[in-house]
């Protein structure tokens, strides 16, 4: 159906409808963004952190009374701040970052603010990224912006003007594939730059007066147990003490609206929110014509159950107790719990990201005061990182990456932190570790920064998992299920089977004076795996050092650095 196309102004109605609109737009094409990932590992995640970042500036945008266009562009843009994941989560913060600046003080848009301000956060974008690079996201609000700003000198049509940067945008998607040569090889366009497009031609629509409610959808199972995994990871992070978790119980329903014998309201989704809201945190409301699914963290599981009853039946019933399962896992882990009455805050809290018990366990053992749960399939958004920092107790900070997706997140929560915090670019685990070793309590901050940036090349990255799908990269021929060896990020060899494929990677890891071999196996492996690839590796050199550690990190079945 279509709708009035809007002309004139941006107002407080429409500017809501265009970012909720975009956010729905990202949400539905996640997965889609997901699959351009131009290495074919279980780790693409461009869409679902894009959808993310995007979907908590929505919130804020939405939680935001004023009727300043002015104001809910600051408000999308805190909220996109604090919410960021991976690299294309803080580069679209970025352009938005840039926009609020340019609308500031405005209470509606023309179609010459609406291009000014996209033009600006084209600017603000490419100031973020210390070596900015054609071909991606970056290259489409370039583009888009520049049609933006020639159109607006024939036109103050504001639906044409949106039109034309959304065209422009599309046509700069479909030139990565040619300025990014490794994009070109797979046949791919930017994943980012996708992420963007779909934003763009969200905003196009709601000022074109088109229909945007298809945008929504009811999400499938997998969708949702992903969404309520990142609510979970927001809320209970590593080793936080079981006392300190707020609201103690994840309640997850389902209600028949409608069905029952304790009907008594009709639902609305706005009231039914707001009541579950009030009851605890970590929310997610999910609905369509028959049904209602609920997942909280509250106090008072029996609460939730009751307002439910009252718009239908209930099934599906699942509530956990979070402080018992804290416990489990602190017993698990044997390590004790960091509290401030136990133990005295570090001069220097040093936290890093970690993708498994074991992981963790080693980084404890290095020094690493706190951790971060995330890496490769969920990367802790910037509000993640900042409450680590702020609540660690310390006078200042060090934050080690263990991945390049996180970069950008970690240097934004820098910006905002409350104490002096630097970061750590290490691209990999084992680099984190090595950085650890030039790590000294009783220097400067500045001093030990230096140090352990300086240590991360002492040490090789190798890291072994699963092709998701077929495809040609740098020549080579990847199939399905293939097993595959990364050193340092590069794809160097392929075998049908798990042990081939990481035998010949750290061979081809090996080098003349290469004196220690680390192995940590994950979750999709095993010690008797791991101790036939010490076997394996002292075939190849006897004189060699080999530690072998359970990592229990998923989608790398083993990770092995060579010093």
């Amino acid at each position: 159906m279509n709708l009035e196309a809007i002309e004139t102004l941006i107002t407080n109605d429409i500017f809501d409808q265009m970012v909720q609109a975009s956010s729905d737009r990202l949400k539905m094409n996640a997965d889609f963004i997901n699959s351009l990932n131009v290495f074919p590992v279980p780790d693409g995640d461009t869409g679902t952190n894009m959808s993310l970042s995007l979907e908590s500036g929505a919130k804020y945008e939405a939680d935001d009374a004023s009727t300043e266009v002015g104001h809910l562009a600051a408000s999308l843009a805190k909220g996109l701040l604090m919410g960021a994941r991976g690299n294309s989560g803080v580069i679209l913060s970025q352009i938005f970052r840039g926009f609020a600046k340019s609308v500031e003080g405005k209470t509606t848009l023309t179609a010459k603010d609406l291009a000014d301000a996209i033009a600006n956060g084209a600017k603000t974008a490419y100031k973020a990224v210390m070596k900015p690079t054609e071909g991606t996201i970056l290259t489409v609000v370039r583009k888009a912006a520049e049609a933006g700003n020639e159109a607006v000198k024939n036109s103050e049509n504001l639906a044409e003007i949106m039109q034309t940067i959304d065209v422009a945008a599309n046509e700069a998607l479909k030139t990565t594939t040619d300025l990014l040569p490794v994009l070109k090889e797979v046949g791919v366009v930017d994943s980012g730059g996708q992420g963007l497009v779909f934003v763009f031609d969200a905003f196009s629509d709601v000022l074109n007066g088109k229909d945007v409610s298809e945008y929504k959808h009811e999400p499938d199972e997998a969708e949702i147990n992903e969404m309520v995994d990142a609510k979970h990871h927001q809320s209970v992070q590593g080793k936080i003490n079981p006392e300190d978790i707020k609201y103690g119980y994840c309640t997850q329903m389902m209600v028949r609206l409608g069905k029952g014998l304790q009907v008594s309201k009709e639902f609305d989704y706005d009231t039914f929110y707001e009541y579950l809201a009030g009851l605890g945190d970590s929310l997610l409301v999910i609905n369509d014509d028959e049904v209602v699914k609920v997942h909280v963290h509250t106090e008072h599981p029996g609460d939730v159950l009751a307002w439910g009853q009252q718009f239908g039946d209930i099934t599906k019933i699942k509530i956990d107790n979070m402080r018992w399962q804290q416990e489990e896992i602190i017993e698990q882990d044997d390590t004790p719990v960091a509290t401030p009455e136990k133990q005295e805050a570090p001069e220097t809290a040093v936290i890093a990201i970690s993708s498994g018990a074991g992981i963790s366990k080693l980084f404890n053992s290095l020094g690493v005061t706190h951790i971060i749960s995330g890496g490769q399939t969920m990367n802790p958004s910037t509000a993640d990182i900042v409450a680590m920092i702020n609540n660690s107790g310390a006078k200042q900070a060090i934050v080690l990456t263990n991945n390049k997706n996180i970069f950008l997140a970690a240097e934004q929560a820098v910006e905002v932190a409350e104490i002096p915090t630097k970061i750590i670019h290490s691209r990999t685990i084992a680099q984190g570790m090595a950085a650890m070793l030039e790590f000294n309590p009783e220097e400067a901050l500045d001093d030990n920064a230096e140090a352990m940036e300086a240590n991360l090349d002492t040490v090789k990255s190798g890291s072994v998992t699963i092709a998701v799908r077929d495809t040609t990269l740098d020549g080579r021929e990847i199939h399905k299920d293939d097993y595959m060896g990364l050193v340092d990020g590069e794809i160097v060899n392929t075998a049908s089977d798990l042990m081939d494929a990481t035998i010949e990677m750290v061979n081809l890891m090996l080098e003349e004076d290469s004196e220690i071999v680390t192995v940590i196996y994950g979750k999709d492996a095993n010690k008797e795996q791991a101790d036939e690839l010490r076997n394996a590796i002292l075939d190849i050199d006897d004189d060699l050092e080999i530690e072998i550690h359970e990592g229990d990190q998923p989608v790398y079945p083993f990770l092995v650095s060579v010093e």
